[in-house]
Order: structure tokens, then C-alpha cells, then sequence
């Protein structure tokens, strides 16, 4: 790792330190879970932002003022992050927040809840490039180095938040029943609404027609991406530098194929495989 001093080495994670400290990691482990708190979990660069802006107007009748006024860390903060402890005691329930956290570094109290939980998975390879890319922009990350190192440090884990297979193995065969929804990256991008109607319907909630179309319109990644409390281009320069690379880049599935030589599809392939085998975990891009 080229600078440790950047991350937090927390239960064997990378986390890094500009947003995360030992008071909020500490927080998390005390959290008190509530029955209606919804809880978005994801492996980065797979689609947190997104959920950030789908569902504060899926809980509130299709209302968009909060995604137009309100920061997105703010609005659904990540339960991990430095912010919880600053704003998550003040949202009105029914709470939407959002995590990279693994399954077993859950606190207590979310295992004794009846909280839901929406799980988004993206293809792993779209996730790397997005975060090599998310890497080059974010002073708080270390640098990636070439594309073909930053490909073996993921695959080794020796990232944020550790393996992709780890993360998504973690968040399956569990006991959580009807508790946890399941839903890809790319499902959002072919049928947005579809996805949302899946969400209501998971949620226990209705909108009118009307309503959903506005709330689908406003979440296209187009509409998201020139939204200003959901770009990240509030937050500095120095801290993130859009003129490298736009947070929220292009939004698509299969940017991978500009990147991976054939060689290095075939190891990466063969790896994640690897580590998958025996979960019985299908996804749609496996036979891409």
C-alpha cells in the first residue's frame, strides 16, 4: 500500500481517513437501529450515490425538494462516515442511510431489527474502472498506478473496503429473509422504473403514476449528474478534482471493454470465478 497514512485500517478494511475516524467508527458499532429504517449496502463505486437520490422521494410521495436542497451525505449519510453522528440523530424516520460495511461488522441492533435493507451489486469490472478512475481524482485515495496494478491490488483486495467477492458473498444466504432486497446496477440502467416500482412494492409504499415519473425523470444519471447537491461539486478541489476526472463519470454498463486487454479480462475473470465458487451467486453479466 503506497500510503497508509491516507486510510484507517479498521477490522482488517481500508477505510479512508478523510471521512472516516475512530469516533464515527465507534458510533457505528452504538447505533441504534429503527424498525423503519432503510439501509442501502453497497461495494464501492456501485450505485451508493444513486440510491442517495432514489430514495429520499420514494419515502416522502415522490417529493423532490430534499435531493434539490440537501446535500447527499446529509440527506442519506453513510453510517460509517464522520456526518452520521452529526445529522443521522435529526432525519425524520423513515431514515434512509446508506453503507459499505460488511455484513458481520453490522452493529447489534440492526440484527435485532425488522430495518430493510436494498443491496446493489455492479460488475465487478465496471466497478474497478470506475474506482481507478475515482482514484485519480480523490486527493484522500492513494494513487492507483497503472490500470494492470491497480487491477491486482483489487483483485487482492488491498483496497477499500477489501474484496468484492468478500462484500458480496457477505450480504447473501443470510438470515434476513424478506428483510433484504437484491438489485443490479444494470437493471437500474435498462428499467429505472421497473427497479423503483420493485423498491415501493419492497418498501411497503405506493406513488401515483405521475409521481413515480417525475421521481424516474429526476434519477436518470443525466438529470443527477448536473444536480449539484448529488455531482460531489460542492466539495473542493483539493479534495476532489473534477477537471481530472467527473465524480459521476459516464453511468454506463460495459466502459470495462476500453480498458481490459483480452489477457487481462481472462485473469480477472478467472479470479473473481474463483473466489465465487460454491456460493451459487448468479449474475447477469456472467455470461457476457
Amino acid at each position: 500500500m503506497a500510503d497508509t497514512g491516507l486510510y484507517l485500517n479498521y477490522q482488517g478494511l481500508l477505510m479512508p481517513r478523510l471521512t472516516h475516524s475512530e469516533e464515527s467508527l465507534k458510533y457505528l458499532e452504538k447505533f441504534t437501529f429503527k424498525d423503519d429504517d432503510i439501509f442501502a449496502v453497497t461495494y464501492p463505486k456501485s450505485g451508493t450515490t444513486w440510491m442517495q437520490e432514489i430514495l429520499p422521494p420514494l419515502l416522502n410521495g415522490g417529493d423532490l425538494n430534499a435531493v434539490q436542497t440537501i446535500p447527499n451525505w446529509d440527506r442519506v449519510p453513510w453510517l460509517e462516515e464522520t456526518r452520521a453522528p452529526l445529522v443521522l440523530d435529526k432525519i425524520p424516520s423513515p431514515r434512509a442511510i446508506v453503507s459499505h460495511m460488511p455484513y458481520h461488522l453490522m452493529p447489534q441492533t440492526f440484527f435485532n431489527s425488522k430495518a430493510k435493507v436494498i443491496y446493489v451489486t455492479r460488475n465487478p469490472k465496471d466497478v474497478l474502472v470506475s474506482s481507478f478512475h475515482f482514484h485519480k481524482m480523490a486527493s484522500f485515495l492513494d494513487d492507483p498506478g497503472t490500470f494492470e496494478e491497480f487491477t491486482d491490488r483489487f483483485l487482492a483486495g488491498n483496497v477499500i473496503f477489501g474484496k468484492w467477492t468478500d462484500h458480496v458473498k457477505c450480504w447473501r444466504n443470510l438470515d434476513l429473509g424478506d428483510r433484504i432486497l437484491y438489485i443490479t446496477y444494470e437493471e437500474m440502467l435498462q428499467d429505472l422504473r421497473g427497479v423503483l416500482e420493485q423498491i415501493l412494492t419492497f418498501l411497503g409504499r405506493q406513488l401515483s403514476g405521475d409521481a413515480l415519473d417525475r421521481v424516474v425523470d429526476h434519477c436518470t444519471f443525466k438529470n443527477m449528474k448536473t444536480n449539484t447537491m448529488s455531482n460531489y461539486s460542492l466539495v473542493p478541489e483539493g479534495i476532489m478534482d473534477c477537471n481530472k476526472s467527473s465524480f459521476l463519470r459516464k453511468g454506463v454498463a460495459g466502459d470495462w471493454k476500453n480498458y481490459f486487454s483480452p489477457e487481462l479480462d481472462i485473469k480477472f475473470t478467472a479470479a473473481i470465478q474463483e473466489e465465487m465458487k460454491g456460493s451459487n451467486i448468479k449474475f447477469p453479466w456472467d455470461e457476457e
